[in-house]
């Protein structure tokens, strides 16, 4: 039994040590480059999706604000109707 541990140990440095050479080959080392540089294009491609992302938020957020200041001017220009006409009904009953 430690025969078989002594010789499961020996294989996995053997694999290790011979896994380390394989990958800083000249070749993996390509394969890293050109993974990296894929990564480096889709990252940029997803800065550009999230600025236009937040360029037509931030346009949204600026319309509603506008639809709301034009509608509290809307429902105020009414409400200051309303008292003007019951303010005339007033004076028209005395």
């Amino acid at each position: 039994m430690n025969m078989k541990k002594i010789g499961l140990f020996a294989l996995g440095t053997l694999f290790g040590l011979e896994g380390i050479k394989l990958l800083s080959s000249k070749d993996a080392k390509k394969v890293y480059a050109h993974c990296t540089a894929g990564v480096l294009r889709i990252k940029d491609a997803v800065i550009d999706q999230v600025t236009s992302l937040q360029e037509n938020c931030s346009d949204i957020y600026e319309e509603a604000k506008s639809i709301n200041e034009e509608r509290a001017r809307k429902a105020e220009e009414a409400e200051v109707s309303d008292e003007e006409e019951q303010t005339e009904a007033g004076d028209e009953e005395v």
